[in-house]
């Protein structure tokens, strides 16, 4: 039985469960068209649902479906509220009408009952519908890297790897699953293997700097300062105010005994509002190694 836990570095980077049906509500880009965002259907329901009158939008869409038999996005956030509010039999019902209306190998009404038993805290059941996703649709990645991701956010680093695996086989260049899998194996201290995995996603994308993050944070783990240092000078290129980077830089530079330097960073740190327990922390350990040269 999965335990529905996460271990601290992988819930840093992944998502709540709850965030499933906020980025569904907010009628993300990358699934819904232009058209569906100005659907007053669906917005009133969003709009009940995230106000806590959940059974009321749920109503709101029955009519709704009830009238237009193919208003696919609807069905898609009824699965997801029926999910959330434990109606589970509900949700396999409308999984199903809305496989009936979609191709054969559409992954989507298994990824949306994973996420509607998700909602629900029922793990195991949502892993095995991600799973379906990715079985329905042998071509598709998004239902091993919805599983693989989930699993991970979950602290189910063993089940996550061979999904997230899946899914940058049959997507290589999907930046953000090789970045997904580099964390998993960073989380099980497999240091090559996730430096490995980060480099292929600044191959697919040179732009997914969370993968020369995660480089710089596999550098330091390896004890390897100075192979970090490069990481975070081409992140801060990229993002000059970007201050997690400008604490690893100047943590590099302390590291390197580069102390007039690391100074000068951590002071641009501050200035920009860097987390000022990491800078007041590597004060203390710089201001000891000068001390002690």
């Amino acid at each position: 039985m999965l335990r529905g836990g996460c271990q601290p570095l992988v819930a840093r980077w992944f998502g709540s469960a709850k965030q499933i049906l906020t980025i569904f509500a907010l009628a993300h880009a990358s699934m819904l068209s232009a058209c569906t965002l100005g659907s007053s259907p669906l917005q009133r329901a969003t709009l009940l649902a995230e106000r806590g009158r959940t059974e009321e939008a749920i109503r709101s869409l029955d009519e709704h479906i009830a009238l237009h038999p193919a208003a696919l996005d609807e069905r898609r956030l009824l699965i997801r509220l029926h999910g959330s509010s434990g109606h589970f039999d509900a949700a396999i019902e409308q999984t199903e009408r809305l496989a009936e209306l979609l191709p054969p190998s559409s992954p989507l009404p298994w990824v949306e009952l994973g996420a509607a038993f998700e909602l629900g805290h029922r793990y195991d059941e949502a892993l095995s519908a991600y799973d379906r996703a990715a079985s329905v649709a042998p071509r598709d990645a998004l239902g091993p890297k919805r599983g693989g991701m989930r699993a991970a956010r979950w602290g189910e680093l063993d089940l996550a790897e061979p999904r997230l695996r899946e899914a940058v086989r049959r997507a290589p260049d999907d930046a953000e699953a090789w970045h997904a899998l580099g964390v998993v194996l960073l989380g099980l201290d497999r240091l090559d293997a996730a430096r490995q995995a980060y480099t292929a996603g600044i191959g697919a994308d040179d732009g997914a700097l969370e993968n020369r993050l995660g480089l710089a944070t596999v550098a330091l783990r390896m004890n390897e300062p100075a192979a970090a240092l490069s990481q975070y000078e081409l992140l801060l290129a990229a993002r000059p105010k970007f201050t997690e980077a400008l604490l690893g830089k100047s943590w590099c530079l302390i590291l390197l005994g580069q102390y007039a330097s690391a100074g000068v960073v951590l002071r641009e740190a501050e200035r920009l509002g860097a987390d000022r327990t990491s800078i007041s922390r590597q004060r203390v350990e710089l201001g000891a190694r000068e001390r002690a040269r």
